[in-house]
């Protein structure tokens, strides 16, 4: 596949489903595949920042050996404040003692790196970019991964913010309009799925001071089976190449199991090795 500079990478989140989306892009650095443009939400947020400071196999370890070392997924967590996702230990302690990012490679990097959250106030969805701040960058970072209702408000410039999934869960279209015309969307869900249509119970108690965007986790399962059916339209048409899974999803979006997680990952890798082996000399 030729990658010019008008060709741009999409990453939809998915909790731990993203594995997949970790061996697609241990495998594009495998064989220096870069794109000019990256644009990731939630998980492909965070597993996008480290295919943009070029550090192969950083994200494998955060999702799968660290998941061993230090199991920050769980009840245990949320009771302590940190969210069912032990968010404050994945962003803001990991990072820096454990696997640092190169933020010096990151900010040197010509290549944008967007990143998607969604506004609590105005329910609107925000896309960053970051190339001077590393407190700003991780920020930004953590509110796109910030489940709702699951981990605790983030903010960013002192707003408040949730996953940026809830807002623009696939930003096919935000990258169109960044100038990007080809994309490779990676998705985390298997080709034909759909949200099921049924409204979206949520207690008068939660997110009270932010009925923006409880109005749209109301519209949330909509929106994204409307963004699907956009992707299915632009791959026939031949305007993006889809990589998604092929096997049996088995993984959740707070999935903690490694075997299951490994055999993802593989999954995500051995696919992009049969879809692009001989399309990048």
């Amino acid at each position: 596949m030729k990658i010019d500079d008008q060709t741009g990478l999409v990453l939809e989140g998915g909790g731990m489903r993203a594995v997949f989306t970790v061996g697609v892009l241990d495998y594009f650095m495998d064989h220096n595949l870069w794109f000019p443009y990256t644009i990731g939400v939630s998980a492909g947020a965070s597993n996008g920042i480290s295919y943009a400071s070029r550090q192969r196999g950083r994200s494998r370890y955060s999702n799968i050996d660290l998941l061993k070392e230090y199991n920050y997924i769980g009840l245990r967590h949320f009771l302590r404040g940190r969210g069912y996702i032990d968010m404050k230990y994945l962003f803001y302690i990991y990072p820096e003692k454990l696997y640092p990012l190169d933020y010096d490679a990151y900010f040197r990097s010509k290549d944008r790196f967007v990143m998607v959250t969604s506004n609590c106030l105005t329910g609107k969805a925000e896309y960053f970019e970051e190339k001077k701040d590393k407190k700003r960058l991780v920020d930004i970072c953590c509110a796109s991964c910030t489940l709702p209702i699951l981990c605790p408000v983030a903010r960013v410039d002192g707003i408040p913010m949730v996953d940026g999934g809830v807002c623009d869960a696939i930003p096919i279209q935000r990258a169109i309009d960044d100038g990007f015309s080809k994309n490779v969307i990676i998705l985390t869900r298997n080709k034909g799925y759909r949200k099921k249509d049924k409204n979206f119970y949520l207690p008068g108690f939660i997110y009270k001071q932010y009925p923006a965007i409880r109005e749209q986790l109301k519209l949330r399962y909509k929106r994204y089976n409307e963004v699907l059916d956009y992707i299915d339209q632009l791959e026939a048409e031949g305007k993006a190449f889809v990589i998604r899974p092929e096997n049996k999803m088995e993984v959740g979006r707070t999935e903690s199991n490694p075997e299951k997680l490994e055999a993802l990952y593989n999954e995500g890798y051995e696919l992009a090795a049969r879809l692009f082996s001989g399309k990048h000399e």
